[in-house]
């Protein structure tokens, strides 16, 4: 059965125009006449049988039709263009992967990991857009996504499959001079340190005072940042305690530039999971990615001992500050 899809040339007329709002720019960006590209957008709306601007005094405007086809068709072409310079990359070897990642994950665990995945599968190339929502992968150029949420939260993002890779074990970092002369303090002590908050999560430091026997008054009190990233900077300066995921923090925790004030880590609600849409054939270069994930998951997992979780801790809390 013939396909019903009009030639890329009017598509790539017809975005450029939409793009700009004036066939005499897109012809301009396309290397084409104000006349050609006129004819392209009359032969797809011929195609359609439909207006997809309007002709005014002015050049012309977008349609209510003509703009929401434009942002279908602009995702489309952008797709196109960029399998057809993975397959010129490749040239016929490997394979690409889109993945989207919750940022702080990405650039602080994964990242720093890619060069061994470089080295065993140099024909396999990985693309990193941020995503901190569920999305639907019909609607994206996603294989895969590295994604932070409950286990309920996984269990609903509809069409997919979800794999724990770690859970997010969080535990009080601060500067060493914030403690000084002391390396580390009790959990009352954390309570009357400035006390630094992820704006996402207003009611972070709860659990884990709750989890400690504490009172802490000022548990939802101090500067609110809105990424992790952010967190480690403002803590590394000396500007409070931040309640960190430790896996996101190993070149500060390397480096001395941040200290664990009170070792005793908590389990928090959420996990990071590997999820892909809920297919039966999977791409060979996602297997790939696949296990070595998870190999790095199981290695770091391993050299991390677990957390206890929140109310396992709230319930056997028997520390001494």
């Amino acid at each position: 059965m013939r396909r019903k899809i009009p030639s890329t040339q009017a598509l790539a007329c017809f975005e450029a125009a939409a793009r700009h709002e004036s066939y005499t720019r897109a012809a301009e960006e396309l290397a084409l006449t104000q006349s050609a590209v006129s004819r392209q957008v009359g032969a797809l709306e011929a195609f359609m049988g439909m207006a997809l601007f309007r002709r005014t005094r002015h050049g012309v405007q977008l349609t209510a039709a003509g703009a929401d086809y434009a942002r279908q068709i602009r995702r489309q072409l952008d797709a196109m263009e960029r399998d057809t310079l993975d397959a010129m990359a490749r040239q016929g070897t490997g394979g690409a992967l889109q993945l989207a990642a919750v940022p702080t994950f990405a650039t602080r665990w994964l990242i720093p990991r890619l060069p061994g995945f470089a080295r065993l599968h140099a024909d396999v190339t990985i693309h990193i857009e941020t995503r901190t929502r569920p999305f639907l992968f019909a609607d994206t150029p996603f294989d895969a996504a590295l994604w932070a949420g409950t286990p309920q939260q996984a269990a609903h993002w509809a069409g997919t499959r979800s794999t724990v890779l770690m859970h997010e074990d969080v535990v009080p970092v601060c500067s060493p001079q914030l403690i000084a002369p002391r390396r580390q303090v009790g959990a009352q002590a954390v309570a009357k340190l400035p006390l630094l908050q992820q704006s996402t999560r207003p009611d972070g430091w709860v659990p884990w005072f709750e989890a400690q026997g504490v009172a802490a008054p000022r548990a939802r009190s101090g500067p609110r940042y809105e990424l992790f990233s952010m967190l480690a900077a403002a803590a590394a300066n000396g500007l409070g305690v931040a309640l960190m995921p430790a896996m996101l923090i190993e070149t500060e925790l390397a480096r001395g530039e941040l200290v664990v004030a009170c070792p005793r880590p908590l389990r928090g609600e959420r996990s990071y999971f590997l999820v892909s849409p809920a297919v039966q054939d999977e791409r060979p270069a996602l297997a790939l990615w696949r296990d070595w994930l998870l190999g790095q998951a199981q290695a770091w997992l391993q050299a991390h001992p677990a957390a206890p979780d929140a109310a396992a801790g709230a319930r056997n809390a028997k520390y001494v500050s």
